[in-house]
């Protein structure tokens, strides 16, 4: 099958997607306004909680390897779902599950917000990504049918900022809450943004249209959430056991084996949650590749940094946060402005590419530098670069997928991309943490100077392979329209 334009393809999204009309220009940018915010609180919460882990763990007596899933709860509830809620999306209607998603999600933050005990606070984190795992495919498709074409690379622009604001902000925000107001307001905080959601989106976004498809494919659906978490979570487990350990290996065959059934129930019913024809283009599969691949070294990137600072430059938590800043600001900043202007003039998929080498710049630099040079010159120039890098190949990369998909698939290529960087996210952290632990002298766990090495050398040839991959699919398309000329 010969490969398709990924701006052609966004440019007739408009008039091809009859689930969400163009709205007013004012109503566009509270609805942009809308979708943004919803996308920074899933973002935040994913690294917010952290640097509170050690208040929470002596308030509510959890033990050392519990208070983890404060965080893994969230993770893997909100990654397991994220398949299933963008072919929601696409059947229930996009402003519907974007309302429930809202409504979850402000719920969960409330129980959280008012635990009393370990399993009450781990119940509300699951809700909370339950309510993530709804609001992030179905905003991205809501944005995606929303706007036109000269006006897509903008809001996608202001929705990959505040994804970059959202997930690097968080410590910092996360440190500051729980030092002075105690780790409650660290929950507390997001509550009016979502709340404020539920209540603007009946007002700002346009109402679903009936489809006539109310049926969900149940089995699909748990098959695929249940693969989804077991490799998760088998990634998670890797950081503190051995890949060959038989808790680690029994979590990823069941991986294994629950997305082989899967494969198996698809081909069989008749309304599949993900219908497997669509992996017949080569630019699906491809798309799928490059969330994967690029995933892996976006999300690890900011965990190897956050390490390096603590324990490879022996910084405190809050000398971390504070020089995690730059990389904030960085990332906000080509969101918003050289982000629009890349796309509309190269193209998602050369944007993606450009982005991927600066990323591996920024790690080969954090790799190399000489460490006794100082923070000005051994660490900032390669923060930018990854900041940067991150910014350029993020939404791209949904673009990409997006692109693939039929009109009425948009909730699930959003889903699809986002589940993909998920998975991707949690293999490479853990992989590239296993190697710098292998390649340093250190206990397991902890890295040193070398390890450090060996881990952003890691992630470079990962985003340089995936760079690759990016340039081949470009230059499969330009020479297929030029045939077609």
């Amino acid at each position: 099958m010969a490969f398709v334009n990924t701006a052609a393809i966004l440019a007739e999204r408009t008039a091809a997607a009859p689930a969400v009309r163009l709205l007013d220009r004012k109503r566009q940018t509270l609805a942009l306004a809308v979708l943004v915010s919803a996308q920074f609180l899933v973002m935040l919460d994913t690294s917010i909680v952290n640097v509170a882990l050690p208040s929470i763990q002596a308030e509510l007596g959890f033990g050392p390897a519990a208070v983890t899933w404060v965080v893994n709860a969230y993770v893997l509830a909100f990654a397991g779902l994220l398949l299933l809620s963008g072919r929601a999306a696409d059947l229930f209607g996009r402003r519907r599950l974007f309302t429930t998603g809202a409504g979850l999600f402000t719920l969960g933050t409330l129980f959280a917000a008012l635990a009393t005990g370990p399993e009450m606070l781990v119940g509300g984190r699951i809700v909370q990504g339950v309510g993530a795992a709804a609001l992030s495919p179905a905003a991205m498709s809501l944005l995606l049918a929303t706007f036109p074409a000269e006006q897509r690379a903008r809001a996608m622009g202001a929705w990959g900022a505040a994804s970059t604001l959202g997930g690097a902000t968080g410590v910092v925000t996360g440190g500051l809450l729980a030092g002075n107001l105690g780790w409650r307001a660290v929950f507390l905080v997001t509550v009016p943004v979502s709340l404020a959601a539920v209540a603007l989106a009946r007002r700002v976004l346009a109402p679903d249209t009936a489809t006539g498809r109310r049926s969900l494919d149940w089995v699909g659906a748990a098959l695929a959430t249940g693969a989804v978490i077991m490799l998760v979570h088998g990634a998670v487990d890797a950081r503190d056991h051995a890949w060959t350990s038989p808790r680690v290996l029994g979590l990823l065959i069941a991986s294994v084996v629950l997305a082989a059934a899967f494969v198996v129930a698809e081909r069989r019913v008749d309304d599949p949650l993900v219908p497997l024809e669509v992996f017949g283009s080569r630019m699906t599969r491809r798309g799928v590749a490059l969330a994967l691949l690029g995933g892996s070294t976006r999300a690890s990137s900011f965990v190897l940094i956050a390490l390096y600072f603590q324990q490879g430059l022996a910084m405190s938590p809050q000398q971390a946060g504070i020089a995690m800043v730059p990389t904030s600001l960085a990332g906000f900043a080509v969101s918003l402005g050289a982000l629009p202007r890349a796309v509309k003039t190269f193209g998602p998929l050369r944007t993606l590419v450009l982005g991927l080498v600066l990323l591996a710049g920024g790690q080969l630099w954090l790799a190399y530098a000489p460490q006794g040079s100082g923070y000005v010159l051994a660490v900032l120039p390669g923060l930018l670069m990854v900041a940067t890098g991150v910014a350029l190949s993020f939404t791209p990369t949904t673009m990409v997928l997006a692109a693939a998909m039929p009109p009425t698939h948009t909730g699930l290529a959003s889903g699809l991309a986002s589940a993909s960087m998920q998975v991707g996210g949690a293999l490479g952290t853990a992989a590239f943490i296993v190697i710098g632990a292998s390649a340093g002298q250190q206990a397991t766990g902890i890295l040193d100077g070398s390890g450090f090495t060996a881990a952003f050398t890691a992630g470079a040839v990962v985003a340089l392979t995936t760079a690759a991959l990016g340039w081949r699919t470009w230059r499969g398309t330009a020479r297929d329209e030029t045939g077609a000329l």
